[in-house]
């Protein structure tokens, strides 16, 4: 009896849909339920490293991932994220998860559906991540926007591995040489709206070969290599030689002023060779010196100074000693010169006989410079001497006085000067002293030492000039008359 009573109760339209609607929703599977509020979702913060900085990926246009609706597999699926970055989902629609991490982004999920589920249970994987996309400025050779692929998987593969800091850098061709490493700051995005900063000391890979702040990219992220306020020689040069720095083979043009044979601007590369010198073939400032046919006996190697122009638009100014490399061996002050730099040697105001002479034995000065040597003397013509050479030299090296015709006591200098005049000077010769400004010069290329001739030896020219036609006439006479 009860049993029929039951039946006819379930067969009433109204009244048996309404419970079997209640018993429904009591089981523990997932299903519809009454509406319920909406439930504030607190999201996790992203995690930190030891730098300080988000190090949770931050989902984006192009990410594929899987959101996973337990006991309800018509709500699971697969999306790829538009680059709006919001995923239209069943039952709850649109979901705006660009720039949230996975586990946020299921924490959201999960708020929406609890509107319609009963304590719904929502996993979101990533299963491949869009290429990560950073900016990279400052000094480095080419600023600019790069796309960074990853390696390995995502999501599930443990393998994923994103690039670093380093790599972006060296997609950036590497950082010139006026940057500090020292203070690189990355920039990250948090969340929708936040941005943090950390500061990254690449100083310490050339140093110890690792990074204490090992921080590996996110889509987005910024990296900037400041300028240097001021450099050290020993630090440029190890930078230089850095796996982040700009290609050493890379050819760059200096501009070389002041005293050397051949100003101008010139291509400085690698390579072994005659211009190698102190360098080992690096693209160094000696380097460049020795393209500009190297410095003349007026230069002073103490003061020369590089002028190197920056990104920011300012110029560094790099005070260069080449003496302490000639006396110490210090290779530091030997500086590798980057694209655009400009080699300045002063004229010196005080420079000793025993440093010219030093100075033109080593590879900043020319093998050779060439003198002429003209008038009473045994070999006139052009001589080759060592740079720095004196007047006395290059007599000897033209064989000395033409004996009986030449004027010992004073010879004429004739000088093509830098700056396009000509000077003209008598020399009163002292075989017999060193190196002075007043007797025996320290001699530039292309000048021209004049001999002349002695008193007795002008007069019988003379007289040879005025009797020579009339002893071609007497000539004549004899050969006819015979006598």
């Amino acid at each position: 009896m009860l049993n029929k009573d039951l039946c006819k109760f379930f067969t009433h339209s109204t009244l048996g849909l309404a419970l079997l609607t209640t018993v429904n929703m009591a089981l523990p599977s997932v299903s519809l339920a009454q509406k319920q509020p909406v439930r504030s979702i607190p999201q996790k913060q992203p995690v930190r490293s030891k730098s300080n900085i988000a190090t949770d990926y931050l989902l984006g246009g192009g990410d594929r991932i899987r959101v996973n609706v337990f006991e309800v597999p018509e709500y699971t699926g697969e999306y790829q994220i538009p680059p709006g970055g919001a995923i239209n989902m069943p039952l709850i629609g649109s979901v705006p998860i660009s720039g949230l991490t996975t586990e946020q982004t299921a924490d959201l999920i999960t708020a929406r559906y609890a509107r319609f589920l009963k304590r719904p249970l929502i996993s979101v994987n990533l299963l491949s991540s869009r290429p990560i996309n950073v900016f990279v400025a400052g000094e480095v050779t080419r600023p600019g926007a790069y796309t960074l692929s990853l390696e390995g998987g995502a999501g599930n593969n443990p393998g994923v591995q994103y690039p670093t800091v380093l790599a972006a850098l060296t997609v950036a061709q590497g950082v010139t040489l006026a940057a500090d490493v020292t203070q690189v700051q990355l920039r990250r995005k948090v969340g929708r709206s936040g941005e943090q900063t950390v500061s990254l000391n690449l100083k310490e890979l050339t140093q110890t070969g690792r990074i204490s702040q090992e921080i590996t990219l996110r889509d987005g992220d910024t990296i900037v290599v400041p300028t240097a306020t001021s450099l050290n020689v020993a630090e440029a040069r190890n930078l230089f030689a850095a796996n982040f720095a700009a290609s050493q083979s890379s050819p760059r043009t200096v501009v070389v002023i002041g005293q050397v044979y051949r100003p101008g601007s010139y291509l400085v590369t690698t390579g072994g060779g005659e211009a190698g010198g102190a360098g080992g073939g690096l693209p160094t400032v000696m380097r460049s010196l020795q393209l500009a046919g190297g410095i003349t006996a007026l230069a002073d190697v103490r003061k020369i100074k590089l002028r190197r122009p920056t990104r920011t638009g300012t110029e560094q100014t790099i005070d260069i000693n080449l003496w302490e490399l000639l006396q110490s061996g210090d290779i530091n002050q030997d500086i590798v010169v980057q694209d655009g730099d400009t080699i300045v040697i002063p004229t010196a105001t005080d420079i000793t006989a025993a440093e010219s002479t030093q100075l033109a034995t080593t590879t900043l000065s020319p093998t050779t410079i060439e003198v002429g040597v003209v008038g009473e003397v045994k070999r006139p013509g052009p001589v080759k001497l060592q740079p720095n050479s004196s007047l006395n030299q290059a007599l000897l090296a033209a064989g000395g006085f033409n004996d009986g015709r030449a004027s010992r006591g004073t010879v004429e200098l004739i000088r093509l000067n830098s700056n396009g005049t000509v000077t003209k000077r008598p020399v009163k010769v002292d075989l017999s002293k060193g190196i002075n400004e007043e007797t025996n010069p320290i001699l530039r290329n292309n000048d021209v030492v004049i001999v002349d001739r002695n008193g007795l030896t002008k007069t019988g020219d003379r007289v040879n000039t005025v009797a020579g036609p009339l002893g071609t006439i007497l000539g004549i006479f004899r050969l006819f008359l015979g006598f």
